[in-house]
This record gives structure tokens, sequence and C-alpha cells, in this order.
């Protein structure tokens, strides 16, 4: 005959779990059960939910093993809200919760977070910085140790994983910068500077640029945060006229967007006092029209060599000077620059300055808030696909701002930022 134990051990000695138990108390995710099940008998999708948030506060790697800690943790799966069972938890019940859950679903949770941090003083919203994080795929192409015959083809999607595309990599060894590429997905924010907790964020195939994301993000921010920034602050890939426009016409506020080498004309070339680009003879380019660049969504100005361009210029000058190898071939030389945003708002930021350098030092809390969200994983996805990848990052948010809001609830506004360690050691 088999004698239970008159007290669950696992109670007595596990104390965390009195913690885990409060902290879920304050975390409403009542809104994942609305939808009803289908099929098979129901788990509470926000079970599931708070299971996938305590995987990330525990960096457990794989929804297997997640299954099985709940399954050897029954007093745990309880306070999750599993109903007790003979068996574990398959693990499909959480990839198919990542696959078909509504996005929209868990940004209201993680919206609502925002919000309450806001309330609490916690949020103010005067420094706001834009960064993107890359989320390397799930496939074999990824790993270099595989033998994959045209491994990074742009026109050939992995097999199992049809969503991913191509995205870039830089990284820096040695202080010298190195590009790598990868299959897989950018995670998309704008965080608040002084607090270092995420405002908005989105998760998109890794070949779509932050710059037609962000004016979106920061019309969130503005219409449905209610707050109103002194600064928006990003590296040069968000040099944008579009983008400067926006933030001074918009927003108010200051940009502090560092210049792009790219935008404009070169610092190597020489204008005319009409604005033209002078030839390496010395001669004044002509003008052949502005046309839009549809690959960068950018307007362009360009202009031609005026012997190849004028009759009339060829006549007095029928060779170029250099013998120019494009002179040669018959095309002469081309130039291109950038219609950009009204001269006036570029001259009026104060580029170099020390108001603009202070500010611009902020952009680094872009970098802590993405080293909080991949110390839980974020960047190693244990699942396939757009859906549930962006799910996936989408948890991961609201898990940070979960314990945000938990440290304010409990009156330690001093470690919201304390994503692994409060919880153990509360």
């Amino acid at each position: 005959m088999v004698q239970h134990p008159l007290f669950n051990l696992e109670e007595i000695f596990d104390k965390p779990l009195r913690k885990y138990e409060l902290f879920f108390s304050v975390l409403d995710l009542s809104g994942l059960d609305k939808s009803p099940g289908v099929g098979r008998k129901p788990i509470k999708r926000s079970a599931i939910a708070k299971a996938l948030i305590f995987k990330n506060l525990r960096s457990i790697s794989s929804l297997s093993d997640l299954s099985a800690e709940l399954y050897e943790r029954p007093l745990l799966a309880s306070i999750l809200g599993f109903e007790p069972k003979d068996r574990p938890v398959p693990v499909e019940r959480f990839s198919c919760f990542l696959k078909d859950t509504d996005n929209k679903v868990l940004q209201e949770i993680r919206i609502s977070l925002v919000k309450k941090l806001i309330e609490f003083g916690i949020i103010k919203g005067k420094y706001l910085s834009v960064d993107s994080c890359p989320i390397l795929a799930n496939v074999k192409e990824n790993n270099l140790k595989t033998n994959v015959k045209n491994r990074f083809t742009k026109s050939r999607s992995p097999k199992n994983d049809k969503d991913c595309r191509i995205g870039v990599l830089p990284t820096f060894v040695s202080g010298n910068a190195r590009v790598e590429f990868f299959w897989g997905y950018r995670n998309h924010i704008i965080n608040d500077c002084d607090s270092e907790l995420p405002l908005a964020e989105i998760t998109l195939p890794a070949n779509i640029r932050g710059t037609s994301v962000i004016i979106g993000q920061l019309d969130f921010v503005k219409d449905s945060l209610s707050l109103k920034p002194s600064a928006v602050i990003a590296d040069c890939q968000y040099d944008s006229s579009a983008i400067i426009e926006y933030i001074v016409a918009n927003l108010g506020a200051r940009p502090r967007i560092s210049l792009n080498p790219r935008r404009g004309a070169s610092p190597t070339t020489r204008l005319s006092s009409s604005g033209a680009p002078i030839c390496i003879a010395g001669f004044e380019m002509l003008s052949r029209g502005i046309f839009i660049d549809r690959s960068q969504n950018r307007k362009r100005h360009k202009f031609v060599c005026p012997i190849k361009g004028s009759k009339k210029f060829a006549k007095d000058h029928p060779y170029c000077p250099w013998l120019h190898p494009r002179f040669v071939e018959g095309s002469g030389c081309y130039s291109y620059l950038r219609v950009d945003v009204d001269e006036s708002i570029r001259a009026n930021i104060d580029f170099g300055s020390e108001s603009f350098k202070r500010d611009s030092n902020k952009r680094s809390s872009s970098e802590r808030v993405f080293s909080r969200l991949l110390s839980i994983l974020m960047q190693k996805p244990s699942v396939i696909g757009l859906a549930a990848t962006a799910n996936l990052c989408t948890i991961s948010h609201i898990t940070v701002l979960a314990v945000a809001y938990f440290s304010s609830f409990v009156k330690e506004p001093n470690k919201i930022r304390f994503v692994k360690s409060f919880l153990p050691n509360f």
C-alpha cells in the first residue's frame, strides 16, 4: 500500500513558488480566454501564456523542457492555471498557441502594461530611442556547419520556414567591421531611454528596413500612449527626409539621427553655384530630372556628362580631357543627388554640438533593452514561421514589462530592470 505524504514537499522547500504566485496574480491575461477552445478539451490560453512567461524568466531553452518542468512540478503547473494531469502538457499545445494566436491580442496585454507603467510614472517618454534586433530563424541554412547549396540565395527560401528572409548582421572584430548574412526576422522597437523599457515593438522579415516601420510606431507612441518626447534618437540608417520631417512637424521633437554618409552628395563631390555636380574634368554636369528610386523609396536627381548630354556643348568640347573609361565606353559619367528634406529643417539640426552628443549617447539604452530580451532567449526561437516568432517576441516584451510592473507594484521601482534576478531574490 502506497502512503502519500501529509505535506507537499514542493510547497515547503520551493519558496520561489509563492513569489511566482504573487507575480502572476497581478498580471491580467484573462483576455486570452475569451475565445472558446475547439476540438480537444481546451487548456486555458492564459495558462499557456503564463507558462511561456515562466519559460522566459527561467531561460528554459525549448518547449519540451518547459513541458517536462511543469510535469515534474505539479504545484507550479497549478499556480500557472493548468489542471492536474497524469501526463505532461503536450508540446504542440504551446506551439499551436504561438502559431494560431492573433498577435493583436498579445499586443493589447503588452500595451496595457506600458500604460500602467506610464501611470506609475516609471515611463516618462522624454527621450525615445529607435533600434532593431536580428532574430535568426530556426533553419539549417543558419548553421554554417551544415552543407547547404546556395545558402544565401534570395530566390530560394528555406524549406521549413517560408516566411523568413535574408538579413544583414554587421559584426565588429578587433575594430574591423564585418558583414554576415542570415535567414530570419527583425524585432523593431521604440524604447524609453530613461527607464530602458520598450514602448512599441513589431517583428517582421529581416529584409524589411526599419525606415518603413518607425513612423507608424511613433504615431502609436503619440496617439495611443499620449507621450510627447523631447528628442527621438536613432542611428544613421534612419536618416531619411520623411522621418526627420515627421519628428519635427508631428512630434515637435528634436531629431537626433546620425548623418548617413550616403545621404545627398558625397563629401568629395564638388557642386556648382546652381547645385549641380562638377565632374572630374571640371565641367558642370547636366540635369536629367528627378525620379523616385522605388527600391529605397527616395527621390533622386540625375546628372549626366555634358559632352554626352548636349550636342551644343560637345561642339566646343568633343572629348573628355581625362578620357574617363565611362566616356570611352560611350555612356559618359553620371551622378545622383538625393532630393532630401527641406534643407532649412536640416540646417537647424545642431550636428556635432554638445547637446546633440548628449542626447545621442542615450541611444545605448536600446542595446541594454535588447540585452535583457536576449537574456531570456528571444533571439533563439524554438518555433518556425513569422506568426509564431512574432508572438514569441511579444511575449518576451510582456515578460520584461511584467517584471517592471511587478517591481513597481511591490514598491521596488529601483529594480524594474532586474528581469531574471528580481523574483528569486524578492
